[in-house]
């Protein structure tokens, strides 16, 4: 099979796809159709991709292009849901879904919730979620390209965000990605104290 993995040239799930695969191709930049014509992918993965993918292409390929999120969606669908996660007390995990039109909305196929102890730091409950997605791919990718998986449609609104929306609290990171999950989890307390005053 031919495979077309969107993402980073440095990324583990590209390493693995090369290792299972006929051939694997690599994109970092929006792709088009001409792209796609040129190549002939069978099957796209996309994980850490920052470009919308148009709609012709997923019209093509549905049912063979998937997404790997580090959340356990329809909870903090979009940029930065390690954050969100603890911000607003959310269910935390990793997902694997169908890609659609939409922000990480399309079905899903598996996922997985994570737990973290509050002595975790905003790096280190990442890259446990990383491990995690990491894990649930490779475990599941055989059943996955042979379209054997389970599909199933999102319930809830859920929440997303756009990049942007972290600014005004980026004063909470005052150790960066080392600050504790606990100070970010305390954020959230006092919020729900502020609205209980109203």
């Amino acid at each position: 099979m031919k495979v077309l993995f969107l993402g980073s040239l440095d990324s583990p799930i590209f390493e693995f796809l090369k290792s299972v695969e006929e051939e694997v191709i690599l994109a970092s930049e929006p792709i088009n159709m001409g792209f796609i014509e040129a190549h002939s992918p069978d099957f796209i993965v996309s994980y850490g991709y920052r470009h919308i993918i148009k709609k012709d292409i997923l019209d093509m390929y549905n049912g063979r292009a998937v997404n790997l999120h580090i959340s356990y969606l329809p909870w903090n669908r979009g940029a930065d849901p390690n954050f969100w996660s603890f911000v607003e007390n959310t269910p935390k995990g990793v997902t694997i879904h169908y890609l659609d039109e939409g922000v990480d909305t399309g079905d899903i196929i598996v996922q997985k919730q994570v737990e973290f102890l509050d002595t975790e730091t905003l790096k280190s409950s990442y890259d446990k979620l990383q491990s995690e997605i990491q894990k649930l791919f490779k475990d599941n990718w055989y059943r996955i390209r042979l379209g054997e998986c389970n599909r199933i449609k999102q319930i809830g609104s859920g929440t997303c965000h756009r990049m942007k929306e972290k600014e005004p609290l980026m004063y909470l990171l005052n150790k960066g990605w080392d600050t504790p999950v606990s100070k970010l989890l305390d954020y959230q307390i006092e919020n729900q104290c502020e609205e209980g005053n109203k």
